[in-house]
């Protein structure tokens, strides 16, 4: 299935803007956790980034995943044609998987210990944003500049009309082995008859044989 260039240009947009809306959720993500790290009050700021990653980046995040994979199926690049596709389906679905059930979970436990929440959990809400915001540049890149071409893909093994052709002498070979002798068959070829007389030499040999009857009278 492949749609029409209107619709294209549409889910192409939607993919863009979903993508960046995606990214600038991340980098906000990311700037609050290196606040606190300065000195922002964790109470006020873990608060706000729980309620950023589970209202809205944890929903871009699939629906990014989505409209990517549509993309792809729903245009000529396809899901598994081309390398740099594969590799961004394979780093988009690598950090959907770790927004939710690793980050979100995080911010979420962050919201509600605020100031109380170890040191070594506070890192973790820097590294990562960075991680993610790292991989969707790398996601866009290629996006943008498309490498390594396309996957080579295996030759189907023929089946030429040659082959089926083959095949189906094979199969009448089989069925005549098989098929019992006729009691005609088994006499052998008839006898060639005798040569038939020429009509003007039987017709001459009864002329001559109707004369000595009336000589003879």
């Amino acid at each position: 299935m492949r749609l029409p260039p209107t619709a294209r240009k549409a889910l192409l947009t939607l993919h863009l803007v979903t993508s960046l809306g995606w990214l600038g959720t991340d980098l906000v993500l990311l700037t609050l956790g290196v606040a606190v790290q300065r000195g922002a009050d964790p109470d006020t700021v873990y608060p706000v980034t729980a309620l950023l990653g589970t209202v809205l980046f944890a929903p871009l995040s699939v629906l990014v995943w989505l409209i990517g994979v549509a993309s792809a199926l729903l245009t000529p690049w396809g899901l598994l044609r081309y390398r740099w596709v594969l590799v961004k389906l394979v780093l988009t679905t690598v950090m959907v998987g770790l927004v939710l059930f690793l980050l979100t979970p995080n911010l979420r436990h962050a919201g509600a210990l605020g100031a109380a929440l170890p040191a070594r959990d506070r890192a973790d809400l820097v590294i990562a944003p960075a991680v993610s915001t790292s991989l969707m540049i790398i996601a866009t890149v290629l996006s943008t500049y498309k490498p390594w071409g396309r996957r080579p893909i295996r030759p189907a093994r023929p089946t030429s009309a040659a082959q089926t052709a083959r095949a189906g002498r094979t199969g009448r070979d089989r069925a005549d082995r098989a098929r019992p002798a006729t009691p005609a068959a088994l006499a052998g070829p008839a006898r060639p008859a005798g040569p038939a007389a020429p009509a003007g030499a039987a017709g001459a040999a009864g002329a001559a044989g109707h004369d000595r009857a009336r000589s003879r009278k």
